[in-house]
């Protein structure tokens, strides 16, 4: 499958009756979302590192097809230096293989403090990981990789080595009047957004508005470069966010529908074969 689309998480009880049936209960929701949606970003690893029965038992939860996209912990990512924790990436790593086929690409999400001085480091750490094994992506905060020296030299960096950038676009929360994280736990950063593919792959995080018709103007930017990518054999993961979680899968949908609108080619949503949820779409 070469377009996968998911969000951040697949257990919400705020789901239930939307994603999930009515009646869902918790230990369903796994098997339940991967029936729907295609893949995860597995956001549950960056702060809890889960013992092999459990990603055995992921695995056994889900159809062939499905693909988990592990997030790097933060004990890793968020201490410092990335190399001096490398065996604890490859003993991660290790426990990961417990997913089989289900494995997608596993991603760093790394802190605003990690800056392009820290180049150095970041080309071991990544050099070193076994790419025979599984696929990487990092996600980049401090604002600085976005300046043309620095970005072209992580691109050639990236390339060279297989690597995926991690596209994050948080457009829609910031280029409105209104700021839906106002009351959002997690706030995401204002970061500029740079179509960029460095591996066979890209991992995109599209971080939506909670009101699903705003978002029209920002999947538009999208559209072509989807569109090309999928041309070329890109293999891309679509991330669907919002700060209001409960929004989450319905704006996935109509992101899912807006670019079937458009002609895109990719595959249908198994989420729309299980029930006859309208989705309205007034494109430009």
């Amino acid at each position: 499958m070469s377009f996968l689309i998911g969000c951040a998480l697949w257990g919400y009880k705020e789901w239930v009756g939307d994603l999930f049936p009515p009646g869902s209960r918790a230990s369903e929701f796994l098997r339940l979302y991967s029936q729907r949606l295609t893949t995860v970003e597995g956001n549950t690893t960056f702060y809890s590192v889960p013992d092999q029965p459990t990603v055995n038992r992921w695995a056994a939860e889900t159809p062939i097809g499905f693909q988990f996209c592990p997030k790097l912990p933060r004990t890793i990512t968020h201490a410092g230096l990335l190399y001096p924790h490398l065996e604890e990436a490859l003993s991660f790593l290790e426990r990961m293989q417990g997913l089989g086929d289900r494995l997608g690409p596993l991603f760093a999400q790394l802190p605003p403090s990690y800056g392009p001085a820290n180049l150095t480091d970041l080309a071991a750490f990544l050099t070193a990981l076994p790419r025979t094994t599984a696929e990487f992506a990092i996600e980049l905060r401090h604002p600085d990789w976005f300046t043309p020296c620095s970005s072209d030299r992580l691109a050639e960096l990236l390339q060279e080595l297989g690597i995926g950038r991690v596209l994050l676009d948080t457009r829609p929360i910031y280029d409105v009047p209104d700021n839906p994280q106002l009351h959002s736990e997690r706030k995401k950063p204002k970061l500029p957004l740079q179509f960029s593919v460095t591996a066979p792959f890209s991992l995109v995080r599209y971080i939506s508005h909670p009101d699903r018709d705003v978002n029209q103007k920002f999947l538009q930017d999208w559209v072509p470069h989807i569109s090309q990518w999928l041309q070329q054999g890109t293999r891309i993961y679509f991330f669907v966010h919002c700060p209001l979680e409960e929004r989450s899968p319905t704006n996935l949908r109509f992101v899912q529908h807006l670019f079937k609108q458009h002609q895109i080619p990719i595959p249908p949503l198994p989420w729309d074969g299980l029930d006859s949820f309208p989705v309205q779409l007034n494109l430009l």
